[in-house]
């Protein structure tokens, strides 16, 4: 009987799709598409990208400032997948590992 608690709890979670990390490449710019644990491709759509990773510039006199660069071709992430699958979020750039 126990075993089969067990066994029906984790199918429920299981079915849900509770909130996994992956770690993605972007592949392409304009529109956004991340390569994502080297099997699953996603469009923008299925992105949420947070501020922190979107080009930031300031002017000083006559020179333009880069003060945050945007996500460019190359760059891996690290990605959470929202519950359900749907959705992932860009948590931050990854730089080694």
């Amino acid at each position: 009987m126990l075993e089969a608690i067990k066994r029906a709890a984790k199918d429920a979670v299981d079915a849900a799709g509770p909130v996994v990390v992956h770690l993605g490449v972007v592949t392409k710019m304009n529109p956004l598409e991340v390569l994502v644990d080297n099997r699953l491709s996603l469009p923008e759509d299925f992105l949420i990208v947070p501020e922190s990773l979107t080009e930031l510039k300031v002017i000083i006199g006559n020179q333009e400032i880069v003060i945050r660069k945007p996500l460019a071709a190359g760059d891996k992430l690290l990605l959470i997948r929202m519950q359900g699958g749907q959705r992932y979020v860009i948590m931050d750039r990854v730089v080694s590992g």
